[in-house]
C-alpha cells in the first residue's frame, strides 16, 4: 500500500524486466523539480502515476512476453490512453501494431509497422557500408512542433542504439526524423503520447532537455 499511495501523482518508470532502468530514473530524476520518480513493474503503481515512462531494450518478441506475463499490458495501454506518456526506444516500437522483429503483434495504440534496416540500403554518403545496429550519435530532425523539442535545437544529436525503426500509416503523427543509410522516423507524437527511438537518458543535455520538457508537458 506504501508503494501504490507514493505512485499516485508521481512519475513512473515502467519496469518489465527487459534493461537496466537506473539510467532513466536518474536522468528524470535529475529534472524532476522535486516531484517523485519510481521504478515499477506493479500494475497499480502505473495506473495510478501522474505520468508514464515506458522504455526497454532488447528484442521485440521478449519485450511483449514480458508485458504480458507481468500483466502490465492492461495498465500501458490505459496509461497511454490518458495520462502524460514516453516512449523509449523499443518503448516507442511497442506501440505500434505489428513488428517485423520475431512477426509479433505489438500494442497498437499507433498505425503502422516496425521494420529491420534494409541491408541492401546500409551506405553512407561516401559509399561504405554501414554496420547494423545503428549505434552511437546521430541528428534528428522536427518534423513539425512540438512541447518536447522546446530549447532543444533542430538537428540536434542524440544516442542510439537499434537495428529496427518505426513506419507510423499517418505521417501527421511524424514530430522527428533521422537519417542513417536512409531517412526514418526517430520520434512521433499523437495527444498525450511522444516515443523516440534514441535514449534521451544517454543524450546529455539535449536528452535532459527532452526529459525535463516531458516532466512540465501539459498535454
Amino acid at each position: 500500500m506504501a508503494a501504490l499511495a507514493a505512485a499516485r501523482g508521481a512519475i513512473v518508470v515502467v519496469d518489465y524486466g527487459m534493461g537496466n532502468l537506473r539510467s532513466v530514473w536518474q536522468a528524470l530524476a535529475h529534472v524532476a523539480d522535486g516531484r517523485q520518480v519510481l521504478v515499477s513493474s506493479d500494475p497499480a503503481a502505473v495506473a495510478a502515476a501522474e505520468r508514464v515512462v515506458f522504455p526497454g531494450q532488447g528484442a521485440m518478441p521478449d519485450c511483449m512476453h514480458e508485458i504480458e506475463t507481468r500483466g502490465l499490458r492492461s495498465a500501458v495501454l490505459e496509461a497511454a490512453r490518458n495520462k502524460p506518456f514516453l516512449g523509449i526506444c523499443i518503448g516507442q516500437q511497442m506501440l505500434f501494431e505489428h513488428s517485423d522483429e520475431g512477426n509479433v503483434p505489438g500494442l497498437g495504440l499507433i498505425a503502422g509497422n516496425v521494420r529491420r534496416f534494409p541491408a541492401e540500403k546500409m551506405i553512407d554518403a561516401m559509399g561504405s557500408k554501414l554496420k547494423v545496429p545503428h549505434m552511437g550519435w546521430n541528428e534528428v530532425r522536427h518534423s513539425r512542433e512540438h512541447a518536447l523539442w522546446k530549447g532543444i535545437a533542430n538537428d540536434a544529436r542524440f544516442y542510439f542504439v537499434h537495428s529496427y525503426f518505426v513506419e507510423p500509416q499517418d505521417e501527421d503523427y511524424v514530430v522527428g526524423t533521422t537519417r542513417y543509410g536512409i531517412p526514418f522516423t526517430s520520434a512521433v507524437a499523437r495527444d498525450n503520447i511522444f516515443a523516440i527511438q534514441c535514449h534521451p537518458e544517454k543524450s546529455a543535455i539535449d536528452g535532459l532537455a527532452m526529459l525535463a520538457n516531458f516532466v512540465a508537458w501539459k498535454p
